[in-house]
């Protein structure tokens, strides 16, 4: 019975030490939320593509980010689909060279600072969750970079695979934020 005691304590002091962790590090590392995209909950209506059969309203969702590392001199956004059927999944949102000032972007706004590349849609703009019916649950990864670089050397037309690359290539931190959606 008394190692019981001492086990059910070591549990609790453990489970309290995670929670202040977690806590702590939440005011320390770079993570993006959202008032429109919940941590893996469908998305809404208003940031579903409306086109090739799909009755969205096509609003790019709200984000904010924080906790930026040192030495960020600029961000960007990528809206990636992986289950979709193709070879790379499916882009549907690529932001480039959003300034070190900015912290959020708010539901369908454009930064005009900013760059936004071409998507799998074949458009600079961002396009909603749209996958093809009956094909399951989709993911919708909504990941901001902080970068070491003030701009991309990318252009509006460069193919997402590759504009995805260069941000890799120059990310300091990534924080994603990932909804759902699925066509029955």
């Amino acid at each position: 019975m008394h190692k019981m005691v001492i086990l059910g304590c070591c549990l609790v002091v453990a489970i309290v030490v995670a929670i202040v962790l977690w806590q702590s590090n939440k005011k320390t590392l770079f993570y993006v939320e959202s008032d429109d995209v919940k941590p893996n909950q469908m998305l809404d209506i208003a940031q579903v593509y409306n086109q090739n059969g799909c009755l969205g309203k096509n609003i790019s969702p709200q984000l904010a980010w924080k906790n930026a590392p040192k030495g960020t001199k600029s961000f960007a956004i990528i809206c990636h689909d992986p289950d979709a059927p193709h070879e790379n999944g499916w882009y549907h949102w690529l932001v480039v060279d959003i300034p070190v000032s900015v912290s959020e972007i708010k539901a369908g706004e454009k930064i005009s600072e900013a760059l936004e590349t071409v998507t799998s849609y074949n458009q600079n703009a961002y396009g909603g969750a749209c996958p093809p019916v009956g094909h399951g649950l989709h993911h919708y990864n909504f990941t901001v970079y902080a970068l070491d670089v003030d701009k991309l050397e990318v252009k509006p037309q460069t193919p997402p695979t590759i504009v995805e690359k260069v941000i890799k290539s120059h990310a300091l931190a990534q924080a994603t934020l990932t909804g759902v959606y699925e066509r029955k």
